[in-house]
């Protein structure tokens, strides 16, 4: 039996190009296409494919929310990411999302095919420059969050009030310390952290979510 396949994508012409080469396998059957995330959660209720081929920049509803939904009201349905975009914040929300799998634009077809098929027995295919992304950050979550391990309380209180762009004589009066006290605290912050300034120690913070 053919695997039931749902298209997303807000460009007609990758709609059209992912047609033709899916009417060569005569295990797939393309049985519709959606240009945003809200027809696509319409047409899976309508035609409940095996697997939903998602893009994730588009109008109205995108990709990520798509197939949050998806996953979650469907949990029999497989979404598959195809996208032209390998950044962050696209290839964590995406995966968190639901997605069990994760291809690039420039993927082999018959890579996708296989992807495709992964996803029917429930193994996870995901393109060679994705997982490289997601190793590189995995590690550099680990090395941020052993340097904040390393931070006192009071040292994270200090940087945490850092990030918020108050002075060293403000800081000193919100925590009840001397000036000379949080001089010291950050001298300790910047070493730990491998910072040389405190927009740097700000900036690493913020980024890596140290504070809400």
């Amino acid at each position: 039996m053919a695997v039931k396949v749902l298209l997303v994508d807000d460009h007609l012409i990758v709609i059209n190009g992912l047609k033709y080469y899916f009417q060569t396998q005569p295990n797939v059957e393309i049985v519709g296409h959606a240009l945003n995330g809200e027809e696509a959660l319409r047409l899976v209720e309508a035609h409940r494919p095996d697997v939903v081929l998602m893009d994730l920049r588009m109008p109205d509803m995108d990709g990520i929310e798509a197939t949050r939904r998806i996953t979650q009201q469907y949990p029999e349905v497989r979404v598959v990411v195809l996208t032209g975009f390998a950044d962050r914040d696209a290839i964590i929300p995406a995966i968190r999302a639901g997605a069990i799998g994760y291809q690039l634009k420039d993927v082999d077809p018959d890579i996708l095919l296989d992807t495709i098929m992964a996803a029917m027995s429930g193994t996870q295919m995901i393109h060679p420059t994705v997982i490289s992304q997601w190793l590189s950050w995995t590690f550099e979550e680990s090395k941020a969050s052993s340097r904040f391990d390393e931070l006192t309380p009071k040292e994270k209180e200090v940087l945490y009030h850092i990030t918020l762009g108050k002075s060293n004589k403000e800081i000193a009066a919100d925590l009840c310390i001397t000036e000379k006290t949080v001089k010291t605290h950050i001298t300790k912050i910047f070493l730990k952290m491998d910072v040389h300034d405190r927009t740097q120690a700000a900036l690493y913070a913020l980024r890596n979510r140290w504070f809400k």
